[in-house]
């Protein structure tokens, strides 16, 4: 039943998902040092690395609302969300402290799950409609 709803949903849900990336990608250029903050200190250049971010996610997100693009941008999201992981592991590892973000064992403990989540949300969308509709 549930997935039934969620498949007879699966436009809706793209549109819900490309808002949150947009979204996210946004908050890179109003709040950089938010994201500064939690990229590893092994990379070079955080800051580039968090505006690069943002604006890839814009795209992917602006891309999965374009018909033509679509695929190509979920793939593009795929990436960038696994590119962007260690970002959160550096973050839960190092208990770095974020403003308006809840701290914490608990916290981390859903946070890195959840980008799993995040990445095969995005990968649904990386098949064609015909596809998806003969495998889901």
């Amino acid at each position: 039943m549930i997935t039934n709803l969620i498949l007879e949903n699966k436009q809706t849900l793209k549109g819900v998902f490309a808002v949150c990336m947009i979204v996210a990608g946004i908050t890179h250029f109003i709040a950089p040092h938010t994201y500064v903050k939690i990229v590893p200190p092994q990379l070079p250049y955080p800051e580039a690395i968090v505006y690069i971010s943002g604006f890839f996610e814009i795209l992917g997100g602006i891309g999965l609302l374009i018909p033509l693009v679509s695929q190509a941008a979920a793939w593009g999201l795929v990436l960038l969300l696994i590119a962007v992981y260690p970002a959160n592991i550096n973050m839960a590892v190092n208990n770095i402290h974020l403003d308006n973000v809840p701290d914490g064992n608990w916290f981390q403990a859903i946070r890195l799950p959840f980008q799993f989540v995040l990445i095969a949300w995005a990968y649904w969308y990386t098949r064609s409609d015909a596809k998806s509709d003969v495998y889901d």
